[in-house]
């Protein structure tokens, strides 16, 4: 079979995307949730807490625009969110998710230790970390894709692979941004955001003008 999950997902969730029809208020606490968090870091100078938290989530911006774009080319996304979100924000990405990721990195910070250069059995305690995280958030993927609010669409699209493709960029990106000078901060992370706004204009701006069709 091409689909783990019935291809219904997508429609379900192309049916939902960006309708505000089940919004709930509940996406505001959260949105100033996580802006305390942030505000609370920059009182403090946590710069470098805060490049692993916007190195995090601009990779999984670049990855949730990717994973829109395979559905627009193929029909399918490699996962959808077809129900369970107060906004869909693209078809894999539920507000909820969005906000969990703006933090996402910032949490994984507060494990890494002041001095890079520390090792466990030889091995970076960063990359250990980044890579733990990365295998925890797959673990709970697996969970995820057990309710109806999450659906792997492709069978090979599994736990390894989205532990291979989209944990380890996030959390192990993180885990390295945290200890860039502040210019390497400001030009990677800024480089990937410069590519997620085009990525956005031309395919959730221009092509659907010209479609006349959602593309992502």
């Amino acid at each position: 079979m091409l689909f783990l999950n019935n291809p219904e997902a997508t429609d379900d969730a192309l049916s939902i995307l960006r309708d505000p029809i089940n919004f709930n208020f509940y996406v505001i606490f959260l949105l100033v949730a996580v802006l305390y968090l942030y505000f609370n870091e920059m009182n403090k100078g946590n710069w470098n807490g805060i490049a692993a938290g916007m190195m995090l989530y601009m990779i999984h911006w670049f990855v949730e625009i990717i994973n829109g774009i395979v559905q627009f080319f193929s029909g399918h996304a490699l996962w959808t969110v077809p129900t369970g979100t107060a906004y869909l924000v693209l078809i894999g990405l539920g507000i909820e998710l969005n906000l969990m990721f703006a933090i996402a990195g910032l949490a994984t910070s507060k494990l890494l230790p002041e001095d890079r250069s520390e090792k466990i059995f030889g091995i970076p305690k960063m990359l250990l970390i980044g890579i733990g995280n990365a295998a925890l958030a797959s673990i709970i993927e697996i969970f995820l894709i057990m309710t109806p609010a999450f659906v792997w669409v492709y069978e090979w699209w599994n736990a390894l692979t989205v532990f291979i493709f989209v944990y380890i960029p996030f959390f192990v990106g993180a885990a390295y941004a945290y200890y860039w000078n502040p210019k390497k901060q400001k030009l990677v992370i800024g480089s990937i955001a410069l590519i997620n706004v085009v990525l956005l204009i031309i395919f959730a701006g221009i092509l659907p003008a010209i479609l006349g069709t959602i593309v992502i």
